[in-house]
């Protein structure tokens, strides 16, 4: 990273924007701010995947029931995915910066809870705190880096890095949570946090440059609050469908089921109803009315569906089936952090070349493929053979849809909406996460007490081994359908060039993770 001053620096003067609303003369501290940005860019995604291997050690600590352990991960990306609209606007008109030192400090005294938990109530609220606080923090920390760098290949150096530490987060997550619940204790999977976020803020105050919308600020409450619940909902939907036991059956049709999908439908569209009607929208529908962003963003959503669950039932079957031990878990995910960050460089260098849509189909299937890879798993099957070669399939493959895919989703977006913009691409994959993990935990469920129902008798520890690896697999093979349909709903209505990606585009950001 050159300290070399900008050229255009000299014969621009300090405080002229360009027509976007951007300072034409470079943030001499940008690098700076980039490396901060980075940190908490890898503590919110790692953060979302690190409690996975701490698990069943959480479980048997303070009693939590398998029917509710989900929650430990819903609670978070939940309250994460459905805050992040709101959480935009506020970065957006109290002030960037601020907002993201607010979120940092927040994180930080969420994760103390969630470390100190006595009971599950505690842990799962803990958890659904740090979600919260992650909704001002990442869309503050995405729109500073959108308004921070300007000149295309500065930007692209950016994003690369940028997109390489949040795009290896999740596996890096599952590594560290391996490590800490093993030789300390599951409870410093949520420690960690603490001391990185302070530190982050301490960094922030001093080289991160503050940015603000203009205009008066309005605040969509009722939108926030019909988008969350719905979501809840939703999942609590899904939560409600799964059996509750290994000679249970699916309970889709049940009274309870139905009316919970019902105050999810109902909360739904009251929320784009009132989003079409507001005069400060949560979520403006300019946004996804153009074909290349909303098609961008619903493809961010059918990932999210797909793969966020990978990391849940992969890291089960290792530890339950192959009983490989938290650590040895965590670094058999490691091939899947480094074929993320191998995958961002080479996607970087090729998007201004080919352009998003080469890349992202391709990407697309490719990762199908792995979890399809992933759906041939038996309870005796060798991690080097089966599931060393998918995981480097689909971290490459993926790698290769998350770049191209946040540069066309924030095509074009000026400084108003820069932080909002920035949120929907978050909130699209955080809520394909949650609905994904909910759905697919129900599918994996189900197939897991089918197998029984289907081979009665008191069941042995190798007969559950089999039986869950077929619930995982099923979940493989789904999650491969929706990347599968993300792959034929870009092929037909993304119709972004390469020429759009070569220009000064000022809106582009990589998010991934």
């Amino acid at each position: 990273m050159s300290n070399t001053p900008d050229l255009a620096a000299s014969t621009a003067t300090s405080g002229e924007v360009n027509e976007h609303g951007y300072d034409v003369v470079p943030d001499p501290n940008r690098w700076r701010a980039l490396f901060v940005i980075g940190i908490s860019a890898l503590m919110v995604v790692l953060d979302a995947s690190i409690v996975n291997l701490a698990l069943p050690a959480a479980k048997a600590d303070l009693g939590i029931a398998d029917a509710d352990q989900q929650w430990v991960i819903t609670a978070y990306t939940l309250a994460f995915g459905g805050l992040l609209l709101l959480g935009g606007r506020i970065a957006d008109y109290v002030g960037r910066k601020k907002i993201f030192i607010v979120g940092l400090i927040g994180f930080a005294f969420a994760s103390a809870l969630g470390g100190l938990a006595a009971s599950p109530e505690m842990l799962f609220a803990a958890r659904a705190l740090q979600g919260a606080f992650a909704a001002l923090l990442a869309p503050a920390a995405l729109s500073l880096l959108t308004v921070t760098f300007h000149e295309p290949k500065e930007r692209a150096r950016a994003f690369g890095v940028y997109g390489a530490i949040s795009g290896g987060g999740a596996a890096v997550g599952l590594l560290l949570g391996g490590v800490l619940t093993q030789y300390f204790s599951w409870r410093w999977c949520l420690f960690v946090n603490v001391p990185i976020a302070i530190v982050a803020a301490v960094l922030a105050s001093r080289f991160v440059k503050e940015s603000k919308a203009t205009g008066a600020a309005r605040y969509d409450v009722a939108g926030a609050i019909t988008a969350t619940l719905g979501l809840v909902a939703l999942v609590y939907a899904f939560t409600k469908a799964a059996p509750q036991g290994f000679q249970d059956t699916a309970h889709w049709t049940d009274t309870a089921t139905l009316v919970w999908f019902g105050a999810a439908i109902v909360l739904l569209v009251a929320f784009f109803v009132i989003e079409s009607r507001a005069v400060s929208p949560l979520l403006p529908l300019r946004i996804l009315r153009d074909r290349n962003r909303g098609t961008s963003y619903a493809v961010n959503l059918v990932v999210g569906i797909g793969m966020f669950a990978m990391f849940l039932f992969l890291g089960l079957y290792l530890q339950v089936v192959l009983e490989m031990t938290p650590v040895v878990a965590g670094f058999a995910f490691l091939p899947f952090s480094i074929g993320i960050i191998l995958g961002a460089g080479v996607a970087s260098q090729l998007l201004p070349r080919v352009g998003p849509k080469p890349l992202i189909i391709p990407g697309l299937i490719g990762a199908s493929i792995g979890l399809f890879w992933l759906s041939t798993l038996e309870a005796d099957s060798n991690y080097w053979t089966h599931v060393f070669p998918a995981m480097v399939v689909m971290s490459v493959s993926m790698a290769h849809v998350f770049i191209p895919i946040s540069t066309t989703s924030l095509h074009g977006i000026g400084r108003e909406d820069a932080g909002v913009a920035s949120a929907v691409l978050n909130t699209t994959q955080q809520v394909g996460g949650s609905v994904g993990t909910a759905l697919l935990n129900t599918i994996a469920v189900a197939a897991t007490t089918a197998w029984f129902v289907a081979n009665p008798g008191e069941p042995t520890d190798a007969t559950t081994k089999i039986a869950l690896t077929e619930g995982y697999t099923q979940a493989f093979l789904w999650g491969g359908f929706f990347l599968v349909a993300a792959a034929v709903i870009t092929a037909v209505f993304l119709k972004i060039g390469k020429d759009a990606v070569e220009a000064a585009d000022d809106s582009a950001v990589v998010h991934m993770g």
